[in-house]
């Protein structure tokens, strides 16, 4: 019986699809991290966050969500209340509340990091949130998964899935939303 066990044991280390650590999560599995989000906000904006002169979606306009940041997101019309341009990054870190590290988590902006200059940071850089669109995530020393100039959209929307209004959702990319349908 031990040897089964140890024999079970060794045989899925050369198994890469039984190895999560290295394996790039899928987007699913990715944006399913976020069920602790705070879907809604007070619609304040950081400090320095500049509104996007000429934003693709204008505030007042409808757009569709194209991504699923959560369940019910994902197709999902939204109203344009807030377009902003900045860097936005995705962001690895661990809860200040204890618990799994969060991995490529969308999104956070350059404003919502504290004490930095005015340039983006790089990936592999770290920095301190300040938001706290997820729990334990205000305080929390992030990891830059990646970075991006874009317009972000602050958005009110109503769940697919459950019918739920959300207000002031922080934040949806440019490339994450299309035209009304």
């Amino acid at each position: 019986m031990v040897s089964i066990l140890i024999l079970a044991a060794c045989g899925g280390e050369n198994d890469p699809e039984e190895t999560t650590e290295t394996k790039p999560q899928s987007e699913e599995q990715a944006d399913n991290e976020h069920a602790d989000m705070n879907m809604t906000g007070s619609g304040d904006v950081p400090e320095g966050l500049e509104e996007a002169e000429n934003p693709t979606y204008e505030v007042g306009s409808q757009a569709t969500i194209e991504k699923d940041h959560m369940d019910g997101m994902k197709g999902a019309q939204a109203t344009i209340v807030g377009a902003y341009d900045t860097t936005v990054y995705t962001v690895s870190y661990t809860p200040t509340t204890g618990g799994e590290r969060v991995t490529d988590h969308k999104w956070v902006i350059h404003e919502e990091l504290k004490d930095l200059s005015e340039e983006p940071l790089e990936p592999g850089e770290e920095a301190t949130i300040q938001a706290s669109h997820m729990e334990g995530m205000d305080g929390a020393t992030a990891t830059i998964d990646s970075a991006k100039q874009t317009t972000v959209y602050m958005v009110d929307f109503t769940l697919t899935t459950s019918g739920e209004k959300v207000t002031n959702h922080k934040w949806v990319t440019e490339d994450e939303l299309s035209s009304a349908k």
